[in-house]
């Protein structure tokens, strides 16, 4: 058929000469399996902040619909997005919390504190657009040392894995005077519990259909979680299936808000959003080229700048729409070990998204020890980046492992940013590494060290 000719001209790089459309299709349907999970996580997480769940939904399945549609239009690569995993948690456990402290401490009433965070999102998916549109992408990728970016993702997954910990009723807070800060829950009733039993249960059937390679494990262990809470009488089923889609968190970002609460600070949400979303973009990016084969032998990611540029848009758009920042997959992987080498996998994936946001409701049922499996395998994969790390350096080790532990010992990404950029800098000055510092490694210390003096002003 002419016609469907011409789609699939349209949808792949021009350097590609032969596309199977069926092994295209497959590969989409296998991605958007081993991704659908954020539909259930994503809303769990964010509803945290007080953000209504059915929108939530709504507004994940549109941002991945969109995002992952302009990838296959644009950039024309097999890539799937998403919201991102471990940036939803530092928007809502880390981001939304500090900034409802600072109101409270103004007296500052009728804001939400998930709308100024939502504010933040934008600012950084314009700051992203406008980097990618230009070669400074490139100097500031090449500018981050390459021991923090991968000890910035390892962090994260332990920081992921703490919640989902939690999530799963297996760790409570202790008082000091029992000598520990997080333990076991030492309450026979809580650790016995349905709840708990179930998500141990569940993260055990992720772990093995992980390890046997099967599509959707992550998914399979969520829908199978929940519909054993309902059986269990620990939640009801959805009242419908079908449900005219809720945009009520179209446009609520409050950018006056976001300008409130200061220089340094807004500066410092606004960034790390940043960095932990660029290059999550660019090692997510590099690392499916590479498995599709678009990696010239130069070591060049081929379409990377229009890769770079869909992320920025999908951020961008995904906050209009009301979600934390969007982001490019690794579980876009899966599709392409199942073929998909053009822009139709991901067209694929983006209709299923798409198709989504009318049974909202569906997603919505999803308890926390449903999602607590995904949270803590999740964690696992994010944190395999430990592995890429220099460990017989100390002045790259050090400031890494100060950066991976600090997130979920500190309960905070940001922190364990800065901490790390701060190590990096100062432990090479003083042992007279100065050539492995760059003006933007400066920086970024500098601001870290301005926000952290002034976090006895800004932080109740």
């Amino acid at each position: 058929m002419p016609s469907s000719k011409k789609l699939l001209d349209a949808l792949k790089p021009s350097d590609l000469d032969r596309v199977d459309p069926k092994k295209e299709v497959t590969a989409g349907l296998t991605t958007f399996m081993t991704m659908a999970y954020i539909l259930f996580v994503n809303p769990a997480i964010l509803s945290a902040t007080g953000m209504p769940r059915e929108a939530l939904v709504v507004a994940t399945a549109a941002s991945a619909g969109l995002a992952t549609l302009i990838m296959a239009l644009y950039a024309k690569m097999p890539f799937a997005l998403a919201p991102g995993m471990g940036l939803n948690g530092y928007f809502a456990f880390t981001v939304v919390p500090f900034i409802a402290g600072i109101l409270s401490r103004k007296h500052v009433t009728g804001v939400e504190p998930w709308q100024i965070a939502l504010a933040a999102v934008f600012v950084e998916g314009l700051v992203f657009i406008a980097l990618s549109i230009t070669k400074v992408r490139e100097s500031v990728a090449n500018s981050i040392p390459r021991n923090l970016k991968y000890a910035i993702g390892a962090g994260i997954g332990l920081f992921l894995t703490l919640i989902g910990f939690n999530d799963a009723g297996l760790i409570t807070a202790q008082t000091a005077e029992n000598g520990h800060l997080i333990a076991l829950s030492m309450d026979p009733a809580a650790f016995h519990s349905t709840p708990t039993l179930i998500a141990l249960s569940y993260t055990l059937l992720a772990a093995i259909l992980l390890s046997l390679r099967i599509p959707g494990a992550l998914l399979i262990s969520i829908v199978m979680a929940i519909v054993t809470g309902i059986v269990a009488g620990l939640a009801s089923p959805p009242s419908s299936i079908v449900a005219s889609p809720d945009f009520s968190l179209f446009m609520k970002m409050d950018l006056h808000g976001l300008l409130d609460l200061g220089l340094f600070t807004a500066t410092v949400i606004v960034f790390t959003f940043f960095v932990v979303d660029f290059f999550d973009t660019l090692g997510t990016a590099t690392g499916l080229a590479s498995l599709a084969g678009y990696v010239r032998r130069d070591g060049r990611v081929e379409r990377i700048g229009e890769v770079l540029l869909t992320d920025a848009l999908g951020t961008t758009f995904g906050a209009l729409l009301g979600t934390s920042t969007v982001t490019t997959y690794i579980e876009s992987a899966s599709g392409i070990e199942e073929g998909g080498r053009t822009g139709l996998t991901s067209l694929v994936v983006a209709l299923l998204f798409f198709a989504s946001i009318i049974i909202a409701p569906v997603f919505t049922v999803a308890q926390s020890y449903a999602t607590a499996p995904a949270l803590i395998i999740v964690g696992l994969l994010m944190a395999r980046a430990i592995k890429e790390i220099d460990l017989q350096d100390y002045t790259e080790a050090i400031p890494a492992f100060l950066t991976i532990t600090s997130m979920p010992f500190l309960y905070s990404i940001s922190d364990g940013i800065g901490i790390g950029f701060l190590a990096y800098t100062v432990i090479k000055a003083l042992t007279g590494k100065w050539r492995d510092l760059n003006p933007v490694v400066v920086v970024v210390a500098l601001i870290f060290l301005g926000y952290f003096l002034s976090l006895p002003s800004i932080k109740p």
